[in-house]
């Protein structure tokens, strides 16, 4: 429920903090002044708002707020420039897709003379971010053949004259590959092999993003499967779903426990991935990592809001999977001491009745022991 309207001395002051609370990138507070009446579209006398704060500081939560709460998805800065060309400038891959996806016009060409693409190309860098940011844009059909009347070349074109290798090449990739026949397995393919520039040809093309394999297994749970990230951060910027389940019931988010890529976490988190959706043993994804020793990904994944106490079918929990099935060696001695420090509960016992440290006992893991004993009262 919104607060009363505020005065004129009022809204502006609301929306002057608004703007400085999307420069630090305070969402919590953002969110508490939107709901007083600021104004995500309020701009200063720079034409800056906070929804254009967010698309050019690569606010992705910030942005969303924004969306949610009314933001004029064309509106533009002091360069006649949209959100689209401020987040190419800078090589915010998530907020470009974000953008599109919101229907921003994909083509607008500021006061000096430059698409978002351009901007991209002739003021980013050649590094993975501005490849992410490129694909997006090529695949969600930006015109990628127009001269910049500044500086009077293609994308393609900026891209040779500025040396970078990575962009020319995707560039050249997108602008010269026939079209598909079907465009969907080729998505698929392209996906399974890693091939984010055939991704990016694909969906240019017309591919269903959501696409499934005989396995019902969709693109982005084949670049999860097979830890194909450059692909899954395109396909998460297009806004490809983290949670499709394939027939073995496996998510995108829930391949990660098995194979413990802690790239593919963070490429898949900003997609905001259901963690309690329940592998085929009932269990979440810290589950089967804490019983591979994925030490790293353990490490990572209790900073989310996943339930680490959580019971799978067999009534195991991360530290039971750890002890049990576990060698007590290093890795899974540190696995047990993250999910401690991180506030498991170690006293959860299986069904019947056997804690993790007993189980370290039955099994003379000594070390493990040691370390649940000193945790277990």
């Amino acid at each position: 429920m919104r607060d009363p309207t505020p005065d004129a001395e009022q809204q502006a002051a609301l929306d002057e903090r608004l703007r400085d609370a999307a420069w630090d990138n305070d969402v919590a507070l953002a969110r508490r002044l939107v709901a007083q009446g600021a104004d995500v579209n309020a701009k200063d006398d720079t034409e800056q708002s906070a929804y254009l704060i967010a698309t050019s500081e690569g606010h992705l939560d910030l942005l969303r707020l924004t969306l949610q709460n009314g933001a004029k998805v064309d509106d533009k800065d002091s360069w006649n420039g949209t959100g689209l060309i401020r987040a190419a400038e800078r090589g915010h891959g998530l907020v470009v897709g974000e953008l599109l996806r919101a229907g921003i016009d994909r083509d607008h060409v500021n006061r000096i003379g430059y698409q978002a693409i351009h901007e991209a190309v002739w003021l980013g860098e050649d590094t993975p971010s501005y490849a992410t940011t490129v694909r997006v844009l090529a695949a969600a059909g930006v015109q990628l053949d127009l001269t910049s009347p500044s500086a009077g070349l293609t994308p393609l074109e900026m891209a040779v004259a500025r040396s970078h290798r990575g962009l020319e090449r995707i560039l050249r990739t997108v602008t010269t590959a026939d079209r598909p026949d079907a465009p969907d397995a080729g998505l698929l393919r392209a996906a399974e092999a890693g091939d984010a520039d055939a991704v990016a040809v694909a969906l240019r093309a017309g591919a269903d993003i959501e696409a499934r394999d005989e396995r019902d297994r969709t693109a982005l749970l084949l670049a999860s499967t097979f830890d194909r990230v450059a692909v899954a951060e395109l396909l998460v910027a297009m806004g490809a779903d983290p949670d499709a389940l394939d027939e073995r019931h496996h998510t995108p988010w829930l391949v990660t426990g098995v194979t413990g890529s802690v790239a593919m976490l963070e490429a898949l988190l900003p997609a905001g991935p259901d963690l309690t959706i329940r592998n085929r043993f009932g269990g979440l994804s810290p589950i089967p990592a804490s019983e591979r020793g994925h030490v790293d990904y353990v490490r990572r994944v209790v900073k989310t809001s996943v339930d680490l106490d959580h019971v799978n079918d067999l009534g195991w929990t991360a530290m039971l999977e750890a002890v049990i099935l576990g060698d007590g060696g290093r890795r899974h001695q540190q696995i047990v001491r993250i999910l401690l420090d991180a506030g498991a509960d170690p006293t959860i016992s299986d069904r019947d009745g056997v804690t993790p440290l007993q189980h370290a006992q039955r099994r003379d893991h000594d070390r493990l022991a040691s370390i649940l004993r000193r945790r277990s009262g």
